[in-house]
């Protein structure tokens, strides 16, 4: 979005049905989360047809604007300023003129209230709920894994060429010490959206990367400082969540703001010392043994099985699961070996894409839309292919996971080689992802495993799509709504050969 944050917000507003129709505004890395009052008063095909806007979703619970990253934020700042603007004064109404705005209002966010209620009992199953709060803890650490995951990639750079040698340790201090404090701020933000109290959440997990636990022994052995990790913190601010909540529904409010705190971290802090770093620690070494195993042993069966479903995954929002997974090995080895792998899913998508340009050369529109959200594909931002090109088509997006698989075996491949490709970061991939890489290999081996892996998933992508994507030439789509035109049955059909 070229222009000015402000005038793209004000440009976004009445599309969406105006000031009264918004009841809440948030958004991620690269998504406007809009919570509408009604909508059927948005004007769709005119939102997506303004410039700068990536694609449309709609999840059920919200509506999702894909702006891009670096854009999203600014966009949204100005959107809530638009929405906190002072209203215009109400008109008293009579019982022949239409509803004030106030009272219009009021009625929307009531009709709203329910869509939204009816959505969410759809959308509401146990699995997707934990997974979408599991994010929520999770996705608010991503901006400082990357600032940090390139910082530590700069400084093992400069190492390795001998540059710089004064500014080396500075830059491996800046990189390392969020990540030696990472515990603290998982188990701030799980206390805070499982309803807690963040600083108690905070402040029972940083338990786990305590230097002094070191001189307490659990069932005959030592402690270390840090086992356990992420989960390990999730697992004790959750469980702070649930000590502070059974001491505030039973304490008097004179003892309650003395002993539910002390309690809070006196209960849920022995048990994490005695039981949770313990078994937290088991199961992430568990993740990081298995990962390195999947990928050294079966590596080019399970990069063509992780890069051809994770589409699939993310269609479906399964793949926040996956978040703690990778926080816990770049917290237990430095990156995490899984994300290279995934992030060619993105590059099948990218090569289907261009085979669609390629084949659909009479749908301007189409082109269009492929011409605005290529970039970001080639960038790790998938969702404008996935929703405004593969998934419409139907049989592109099939195609684009055959190129995603065919990209993961090749970086499983050299993994069963002995070339590991990690990424010291989560949130980036495609070309985003370069400066993140990490590997056992070498700083440019390991570059060249990824890159060709990327190459691998936009040729077979491409390939897959342009020769089995799309069916015939003449089944062409329909400019307006993407959709697959049946072939002219009324044209004449040439006559057999005598």
């Amino acid at each position: 979005m070229h222009q000015d944050p402000r005038s793209a917000a004000a440009a976004l507003l009445p599309l969406v049905g105006g000031p009264a129709n918004v009841v809440s505004v948030a958004h991620c890395m690269t998504r406007l989360r809009l919570v509408l009052a009604d909508r059927s008063r948005v004007r769709e095909a005119e939102l997506r047809a303004l410039g700068g806007v990536l694609g449309v979703v709609e999840d059920g619970e919200s509506y999702q604007i894909v702006l891009g990253p670096g854009v999203v934020g600014r966009v949204a700042e100005a959107f809530g300023e638009l929405l906190g603007a002072p209203a215009a004064p109400e008109e008293p109404a009579t019982p022949d003129a239409p509803a004030a705005p106030g009272q219009l209002a009021g009625q929307l966010a009531e009709r709203g209230a329910e869509l939204r209620a009816a959505r969410r009992q759809r959308n509401s199953t146990p699995v997707k709920n934990a997974l979408r709060r599991i994010a929520n803890v999770f996705v608010p650490l991503i901006p400082a894994l990357i600032g940090c995951g390139i910082l530590a990639g700069l400084a093992g750079l400069l190492r390795n060429l001998g540059w710089l040698p004064g500014l080396t340790p500075a830059l491996t201090a800046l990189s390392s010490a969020f990540m030696a404090l990472i515990a603290v701020f998982v188990g701030h933000h799980t206390a805070k959206e499982f309803g807690g109290t963040p600083v108690l959440g905070g402040a029972v997990a940083a338990v786990v990367v305590y230097p002094g636990v070191a001189q307490v022994t659990a069932f005959g052995t030592a402690l270390s400082p840090g086992q356990g990790g992420v989960l390990g913190a999730l697992a004790a601010a959750l469980l702070g969540t649930y000590v502070e909540k059974w001491c505030r529904a039973r304490l008097p409010g004179t003892l309650d703001v003395l002993l539910t705190p002390t309690l809070t971290v006196l209960v849920s802090g022995l048990i994490t010392l005695y039981a949770l770093m313990a078994a937290a620690g088991a199961v992430s070494s568990a993740v990081g043994t298995a990962a390195n195993w999947l990928l050294t042993t079966a590596g080019a069966a399970a990069g063509l099985l992780l890069g051809g479903l994770f589409l699939p995954l993310v269609m479906l929002g399964l793949h926040q699961a996956l978040i703690p997974l990778h926080t816990t090995l770049i917290d237990q080895q430095g990156h995490t070996v899984l994300l290279p792998v995934l992030a060619m899913a993105g590059a099948g998508q990218v090569g289907a894409a261009a085979a669609v340009y390629v084949r659909m050369r009479h749908d301007a529109s189409m082109r269009t839309t492929i011409r605005s959200a290529l970039p970001a594909g080639l960038l790790g931002v998938g969702e404008p292919l996935i929703y405004g090109v593969s998934l419409p088509l139907g049989r592109p997006f099939l195609t684009a996971c055959v190129g995603g698989a065919a990209g993961g075996a090749f970086v499983g491949w050299f993994a069963m080689l002995g070339t590991e490709v990690g990424a010291t970061a989560i949130g980036p991939s495609g070309w985003a992802l370069f400066p993140l890489l990490a590997g056992d290999g070498g700083p440019w081996l390991t570059l060249a495993v990824y890159a060709g892996g990327l190459l691998t998933g936009y040729a077979v992508g491409f390939a897959a799509t342009y020769f089995f994507g799309l069916g015939s030439v003449s089944a062409v789509c329909d400019s307006e709504t993407h959709e697959p035109r049946p072939a002219d049955r009324s044209r004449p059909r040439p006559a057999p050969p005598r």
